[in-house]
């Protein structure tokens, strides 16, 4: 996770993800923000879901894909977003998340995806909708 250290974010504890740059896949978008953020490569990733924040920043929606990964190397880094730990999942509920993220990081560890829109008014969390749908990962 990383501890963010500039901007409306300082002090928040996020994932790592960014903006997807001209012609990019969600997964190349995954990758290289990865590498960019920790300094860390990563190899298969796993298709989480999808989060929409209707009218979340200056009444702009932002659609973020959620990923996981075990397949990665290099040597994870502190980067200029902030300062990046290892954070066991039993100790991520008990850092400074958003509320919308307290929500969905629950569903990471489940075999299924989920789409899911999470609802901020002037920066306050008031509710959330979601949708689980089959996760394709069974084996045939």
């Amino acid at each position: 996770m990383i501890n963010k250290l500039r901007g409306s974010q300082r002090g928040m504890w996020n994932g790592l993800g960014g903006k997807f740059d001209p012609g990019e896949t969600p997964e190349d978008c995954v990758r290289r923000e990865v590498l960019e953020e920790s300094g860390l490569t990563l190899g298969k990733v796993n298709y989480r879901g999808l989060l929409t924040f209707p009218a979340f920043a200056d009444k702009e929606d932002i659609y973020t894909f959620v990923f996981t990964s075990e397949d990665f190397r290099g040597t994870l880094r502190d980067s200029s977003e902030g300062r990046l730990f290892w954070v066991p999942d039993k100790d991520v509920m008990g850092l400074n998340l958003y509320e919308g993220d307290r929500v969905f990081l629950k569903w990471l560890n489940q075999e299924r995806v989920f789409s899911a829109r999470l609802d901020y008014k002037q920066g306050s969390f008031t509710g959330y909708e979601v949708d689980f749908y089959p996760s394709g990962l069974e084996e045939a």
